[in-house]
């Protein structure tokens, strides 16, 4: 990857940059007002023609003062352009306003993130998510997922769906081309990818193992698929090492899982993982990796999202560099036989088996 190899801005473009960032708060609230309270909305449909400070004014029913604060703040941001008094949408401001992955990390960083972040520096130091304490008195925001405020939650489920679901589609003929029948699903959530497996094929079982919190969302959703003699379910705390997984499988399948953990849970994880399976299984591992990514901007996302897992989800887990997670896979005993990257947005799909 040569994004982040050298420093290609300017001193103008470089202190640009630092002023943007200094007022980033500012920004993201006020192109969330603009997108939500309609005013991005009603100036795109007056096409090229645009729309005065009045006419917004008629057609969103907010004051002249607080609209033209607002343009004024969008017109720095890049959100809209003026010429003789009349405002027009941008590309950027199009974005703001009709792309489905802007959307979902706005309302995840907007519902889930930007109060805790406040306390990053606290997460920093001392390796915990001292941003939680906004939503709940919980270690983990794994915990208290079921319990969250319903917007928070919605917002939340949104942003992890967004990528699995692209990604699904396209991993499911790699997961099971060589004949897997049983799987245990470590860390299945609400059961989406056992319910697309159930669907893949009339043969295939899946066990899903996670917190009871997440099982008993899944299994109101498989109950009502009429799936629940295809799909069981197996609660447990993974971060309980006493633990053994249960035996049996042809393979083990984690799906944006890992990245929940430190690098040391993810070794005891996987270390627990080589002990259920026998010497012919996989452990199948989907994850978005920040240095395996086509664009910037995708890699961007990834890096950014690491701070919701400092400051909210656990303090101590990240989107992983590729090369710091195949050393865990690498210390737990693994090799990884096969990779396949560019499943989806932004995902890879690493086989492991146990190195001999």
């Amino acid at each position: 990857m040569e994004f982040f190899k050298k420093d290609s801005k300017t001193a103008l473009g470089a202190k640009g940059l630092a002023q943007f960032i200094a007022f980033g708060p500012v920004v993201f609230q006020v192109a969330k007002v603009m997108r939500d309270s309609g005013i991005l909305s009603v100036i795109e449909e007056s096409a090229s023609g645009g729309m005065t400070i009045e006419e917004i004014k008629n057609r969103v029913q907010l004051s002249h003062y607080g609209i033209r604060v607002l343009l004024e703040s969008s017109l720095g941001i890049g959100l809209v352009v003026e010429n003789g008094g009349r405002y027009t949408l941008t590309r950027t401001g199009y974005f703001i306003l009709h792309d489905p992955l802007t959307k979902v990390n706005m309302d995840f960083v907007h519902d889930v993130c930007y109060k805790g972040l406040f306390d990053l520096d606290k997460s920093i130091e001392n390796g915990r998510p001292e941003g939680l304490k906004e939503f709940g008195n919980w270690s983990t925001i794994y915990e208290g997922l079921s319990q969250l405020p319903a917007h928070v939650q919605k917002s939340w489920f949104a942003f992890d769906h967004f990528f699995s679901d692209t990604a699904f589609p396209a991993v499911i003929k790699h997961v099971y081309k060589d004949g897997i029948k049983n799987i245990l699903d470590i860390g299945g959530n609400t059961g989406k990818w056992a319910i697309a497996s159930a669907r893949h094929a009339a043969d295939i079982h899946i066990t899903i193992m996670d917190l009871p919190g997440q099982l008993n969302m899944a299994r109101k959703k498989i109950e009502e698929l009429e799936l629940t003699n295809r799909i069981s379910f197996y609660p447990a705390n993974i971060l309980d090492e006493s633990l053994p997984f249960p035996k049996g499988f042809d393979a083990i399948w984690m799906s944006q899982f890992l990245d929940c953990f430190s690098e040391a849970e993810i070794v005891s994880i996987l270390k627990r993982c080589a002990n259920a399976i026998g010497d012919d299984g996989y452990v199948l591992i989907l994850e978005a990796f920040w240095d395996i990514q086509r664009f910037e901007t995708a890699a961007f996302c990834l890096q950014q999202t690491s701070v919701y897992f400092t400051a909210l989800a656990n303090g101590n887990s990240q989107m992983y560099d590729s090369r710091v997670f195949k050393q865990c896979i690498f210390d737990a005993g693994f090799e990884i036989v096969e990779q396949t990257d560019g499943i989806g947005l932004s995902h890879s799909l690493l086989k492991c088996r146990k190195r001999s």
